[in-house]
Formats: C-alpha cells, sequence, structure tokens
C-alpha cells in the first residue's frame, strides 16, 4: 500500500477530525495543506468538488471526512473507531451523522463571522505550513478570497445567530448524551466522540489541536468565554487530553 496522503486546511474542524483518525489508528501519512481558495482547482481536479479534507488511500482518492473514516476503518482496523456491537455502532454512526450536519457547518458559520474582520489572523492560521511567498501572495489576494468564503458558506449575522443557537444545541446534546465512563457511546472512545470533540474545537481551542492557532480577536475570545463553563466544553477539554495524541504523519 502506497503511504497515505491527506489533503487538508491546517485550520479546519472537519480537516481536525479526519486527521485526529489516522493520529488515533497510527497510521503513519503524508499531509499536503494547502490555502483556501487556491486550494480549489487542485481539489476540483481530484475529486469534483472543492472540500476537503481529502484522503488519498490504496489508489482511491476519498473526500468528506465521514467516508474517510469508513475508509480507514476498512484499512487499519485496529484501534477501532466504530464500536463491535451492531446497536452501538449504529448509535455511534448516527451521532457521527448528527453532529457533522447540525454542528459543523453552523460552528463554522459563526467561527467566520468572528473571524473574517481580522485578515492577518485568518492568513496565520490557513498559512502555518505555507512557505513566505506563499503567505505574502495569499494575505495580497485576502480581498478577493473573503467574499467568496462568504458567499460559499452563507456568512452573515443571522447565520451567525443560527451558528451559535446550533453549536449550543450541540453542547447540550453531548451533556444529556454521556454515559458514567464519560463516552457518548458505550464505555470507550468511539467515532462520536471524536467527531463532537474536533468540530467543537474552533470554539473551545484544546491545547492539543495540532496546528496552534496565532492570538485570537477579541469577539471570539467573547464567544469562547461566554460558553466556558457548559459541562460539553469541559468534556471537549477532557476528550482532548485523553484521546488526541501524537501526530502519525511523515515527511513526504
Amino acid at each position: 500500500m502506497d503511504r497515505p496522503v491527506l489533503w487538508q486546511f491546517t485550520y479546519s474542524h472537519f480537516n481536525e477530525k479526519a486527521r485526529w483518525a489516522l493520529d488515533f489508528k497510527r497510521v503513519p501519512h503524508v499531509r499536503r495543506s494547502l490555502l483556501p481558495g487556491p486550494h480549489g482547482v487542485k481539489i476540483r481536479r481530484m475529486t469534483g468538488q472543492t472540500a476537503v479534507p481529502v484522503l488519498e488511500l490504496d489508489g482511491r482518492v476519498i473526500h468528506d471526512s465521514s467516508r474517510i473514516i469508513a475508509a480507514l476503518e476498512e484499512a487499519f482496523p485496529d484501534p477501532p473507531l466504530y464500536p463491535r456491537d451492531e446497536a452501538e455502532r449504529r448509535r455511534a454512526l448516527e451521532l457521527e451523522d448528527f453532529f457533522d450536519v447540525e454542528l459543523g457547518p453552523h460552528i463554522r458559520r459563526l467561527a467566520f463571522y468572528l473571524l473574517l474582520p481580522f485578515p492577518d489572523t485568518v492568513v496565520a492560521m490557513f498559512s502555518q505550513e505555507s512557505g513566505w511567498a506563499a503567505r505574502a501572495a495569499f494575505r495580497a489576494a485576502f480581498p478577493m478570497v473573503r467574499p467568496m468564503m462568504k458567499k460559499a458558506m452563507r456568512i452573515d449575522r443571522q447565520g451567525a445567530e443560527l451558528g451559535r443557537a446550533k453549536t449550543v444545541a450541540a453542547l447540550d446534546r453531548i451533556a444529556k448524551e454521556l454515559g458514567p465512563a464519560g463516552y457518548l457511546v458505550g464505555d470507550r472512545f468511539t467515532v462520536a466522540d471524536l467527531t463532537a470533540a474536533a468540530l467543537l474545537s474552533p470554539l473551545v481551542a484544546p491545547p492539543e489541536f495540532p496546528y496552534p492557532p496565532p492570538p485570537m480577536p477579541e469577539p471570539v475570545l467573547e464567544a469562547r468565554s461566554s460558553l466556558s463553563e457548559h459541562p460539553a466544553f469541559q468534556w471537549v477539554l477532557d476528550t482532548y487530553r485523553r484521546h488526541r495524541g501524537a501526530s502519525a504523519a511523515v515527511r513526504a
């Protein structure tokens, strides 16, 4: 099998979901970090669409974080992210789908509503693995990239308000679903826990996130502080501490 290659954004919660699965399973892989906007030509050529993450695995090109995890479970079954018990597996996949749909796009819309007025911060978040020339070009192009991002993600005040409401609802769902062992399904870490924690990482900013962000602007810090006492916020921090682990990425 050829070494897997993950095409990614450094600062993205759906990309973090795929990275975490690769790292949890200790799968040596190469990461190719892209910049928003310029990434579109490459990814569309590979997949017919423009979203990342995209994983090249054993001759296949797989896009969508949930499909990537399903492929990893097949190719690298241990340690598992899907429960062995069939009922628990269905439950874990149902929760994965819930957080993918009801949290992921909405928390992203809230985050970028707060971040896009601060171009230097956004450029620093996405260009951590870029050379100085690519970083400078991205910064120069950002006034054109920003409206593209707003349109693609429908970023406006109404969307941000919905994003906050959906984020709070997801935090409440986690607090309600947690079992005695501190997991969403059964008594061990599963794809449900990984998905919920990864998709909440833009809000929680766990120290174990593999690409430490630059200092955040005040609106982001205020949003974070306003929810930091929620039990599920603290659960995300604990889940990262217990299960994020070291990177399995290797040099090309």
